[in-house]
């Protein structure tokens, strides 16, 4: 035992309280909500582990007895469910090839139960390699750390001794409170009352080529560019140039444009129908590479695993160091596996296939779960300590699980024709994506538990408490997504799946994640998909992976070029990319400014309180949009359940396109200028 576990500060301080279970269960609902329709707008989710720590602190503050574990067991609860919402990446495809028209309540809940805790219990027995002997870096683990000591006026010398405590709390609530006030006016003019507009557009055509200059005013993704970092944001940036500078105008100059279609559609469709798939194949190449490298320490997390689970229990260990005991892992193991058994057993149950085939998916659908998000959960818990959990690749993992799973179903069809033809095919391409939307819980919470963990492991917090706290996360969680899920899905609709008849498709949530799902499951089933542009974009991730290990070669890992990031730019939107971007430039000349203008006693805290309040204001931007969405979500399903329209909120504006992309413009210019002056004045 080191000197700084015998000196244990906190060992009479409470952690899992019922107060914090609460309000944990609170920012849950608030966070999973928002990550919900930030997903399906734009196929991003935010980590909320640091602004859950913010919150917390400042509600807690007001209860004499509170304290930093405690504070830690609510951004723990807080951020397994905000992470358990990238489950949008995969479960709308359901609805995408008809065999959903909602999300049953009880087959979603059980899948998230049962995929979240494993990944939960898997990556415990990683805990000591990869977060206590490991020099990962965990950057939004350290910074929510760094986030609770400086709430709790804690100080710490090199050896974990507190030096100072009990300072005067900053806990950094006002800058949320601003983003989300500030996003949530804009988003309610945009959204709501259609006054300004979210995104503008230049087209020009060169010869038969058509090209896009594009612009995106939402204030959340420009917060989301902001922690997204320079060389994501110059790849997304790439991504838009391969896709609109190149591929678009080439292929439309080949095309010949239908007298009776227009040339933004025309591009668009080209876009829809060709481009994307070039970008899913760089993305999955991209994800493919990532688990490749990443193959050295997924072996050795399975090795621990393995080792753990026959070691004995926490008998002698020092607070710091207590896991769920084995005992309990594996009864957490075989419960969650029976509740994903009984859940695909209610799946297939509706098929009317013979008993002997649909015991036999059941069967596969549990041990491929199983099977995948046990080898998937050391990659993802490595990838989330090396990049952070909001870079992590986890819908590349998607893609890949998605694959196998449906190869798999293909040959277990083409033995039992009887499959492939059940409800015209489209049931097993159903099943493949519930089957896949299982790992991803499974990936998606191994991808932020070790996070977690180091967090904890930083502020000297009972680990098997933490875990706890993460199994009620995914509960909470995985019951407030169904009905979310319902709500934003009966506003707004989905891209390729609208609830009702003369809805605003131009409004409807991209979901482009499970977009793609939808398109290579169907693909494989039907033995249709467009394996020509998907190796194009082989082609194009295997030459940037290439430059890529050259950039880090010659600058000795300095410069980089993350390959998923370049496969993102050509397949979303571009004017969800846009926005990105210049959130990434903002970070970049930030940076710069205060490294700039700092002497060299001062360069370290200023970059540091830059960092933070950075942080807090984007979360708060990518908040405030997002539930002023989810309640319009709200007024728009009352408005249509009574009869009225899909817009019940909108001023009646003639002639007022050109003006609404003015006004877009300013705002998004305004909250710019904003956000660089309180990032900047937190220097001074």
């Amino acid at each position: 035992m080191t000197k700084a576990m015998e000196r244990d500060p906190y060992a009479n301080q409470r952690e899992l309280t019922l107060r914090g279970m609460v309000l944990g269960a609170f920012i849950t609902v608030i966070f999973t909500a928002s990550n919900l329709y930030l997903g399906l707008k734009v196929g991003l989710t935010f980590a909320s582990a640091i602004p859950a720590a913010v919150i917390s602190m400042a509600i807690l503050k007001f209860a004499k007895d509170s304290n930093i574990l405690e504070n830690n067991m609510v951004q723990t609860q807080a951020s397994a469910a905000g992470t358990l919402s990238s489950i949008i990446f995969m479960l709308p495809a359901l609805l995408m090839v008809g065999y959903w028209t909602g999300f049953p309540f009880w087959q979603t809940a059980f899948l998230c139960i049962g995929g979240g805790i494993l990944g939960v219990i898997f990556t415990i027995p990683l805990r000591y390699a990869m977060v206590v002997n490991s020099d990962l870096p965990y950057p939004e683990g350290v910074a929510a750390a760094e986030i609770l000591k400086a709430g709790e006026g804690i100080v710490e010398d090199d050896d974990g001794n507190v030096i100072q405590a009990h300072a005067e709390q900053n806990t950094g609530i006002k800058e949320i409170g601003i983003g989300v006030l500030l996003a949530g006016a804009i988003s309610f003019l945009t959204n709501a009352l259609k006054v300004s507009s979210d995104a503008a557009s230049v087209w020009f055509k060169a010869g038969g080529a058509i090209f896009q200059l594009p612009m995106g005013f939402s204030v959340a993704l420009l917060g989301a560019g902001y922690l997204v970092g320079l060389a994501g944001g110059i790849a997304i940036l790439l991504g838009i140039f391969i896709a609109w500078g190149v591929a678009v105008p080439i292929f439309t100059s080949q095309t010949v444009q239908p007298a009776d279609v227009e040339m933004i559609p025309f591009a668009m469709q080209i876009w829809k129908e060709k481009v994307r798939f070039i970008g899913a194949g760089t993305i999955g190449i991209a994800a493919i590479w990532t688990l490749i490298t990443l193959m050295k320490p997924m072996l050795e997390g399975l090795k621990l695993s393995v080792r753990a689970l026959k070691s004995g229990n926490n008998v002698g260990l020092h607070r710091t160091e207590q896991d769920l005991s084995p005992k309990a892992m594996i009864g957490y193991m075989a419960g969650m596996t029976l509740i994903l058994a009984v859940t695909f057993y209610q799946f297939v149950a509706d098929s009317s296939l013979p008993a002997g085939l649909a015991w036999l998916l059941v069967i596969v659908c549990t041990v491929l779960t199983f099977g995948i998000g046990f080898l998937v959960a050391a990659a993802c818990g490595y990838m989330a300590g090396l990049v952070g959990s909001s870079s992590s690749p986890i819908s590349g993992i998607g893609i890949i699980s998605i694959v196998v799973i449906s190869l798999v179903l293909l040959v277990i069809g083409n033995m039992n024709p009887d499959l492939l033809t059940q409800a015209d095919g489209q049931f097993v391409t159903a099943l493949a994506l519930f089957c896949g939307s299982a790992v991803l819980c499974v990936a998606t919470i191994s991808n932020d538990n070790l996070q977690d963990l180091k967090t904890g492991y930083l502020v000297k917090a009972t680990p098997w408490r933490q875990q706890v706290a993460l199994i009620i996360g995914c509960v909470v969680g995985a019951v407030v997504i169904a009905p979310v899920l319902d709500l934003l899905y009966n506003a707004y609709g989905f891209t390729g799946a609208m609830p009702r008849a003369g809805m605003d498709e131009s409004q409807a949530l991209g979901a482009p994640q499970a977009t793609l799902m939808t398109t290579i499951a169907k693909g494989i089933f039907a033995h249709n998909l467009q394996w020509n542009y998907i190796l194009m974009g082989v082609a194009i991730g295997v030459a940037l992976i290439v430059v890529d290990l050259m950039l880090r070669k010659s600058s000795n890992a300095r410069y980089s070029l993350p390959v998923l990031a370049v496969g993102m730019g050509i397949y979303l939107p571009p004017s969800v990319n846009m926005p990105i971007f210049i959130g990434t430039v903002l970070a970049w000349w930030v940076k710069s400014r205060v490294e700039k203008h700092s002497t060299d006693s001062n360069r370290k805290t200023n970059l540091k309180n830059v960092e933070r309040t950075g942080t807090l204001f984007a979360a708060g931007l990518i908040v405030g949009e997002s539930l002023i969405g989810v309640i319009l979500a709200f007024i728009i399903a009352g408005s249509v359940t009574a009869g009225g329209s899909d817009a019940p909120l909108a001023l009646s504006l003639e002639n007022w396109e050109t003006t609404g992309e003015f006004i877009g413009l300013f705002l998004f210019v305004a909250t710019l200028v904003i956000f660089g002056k309180r990032v900047l004045a937190s220097t001074q």
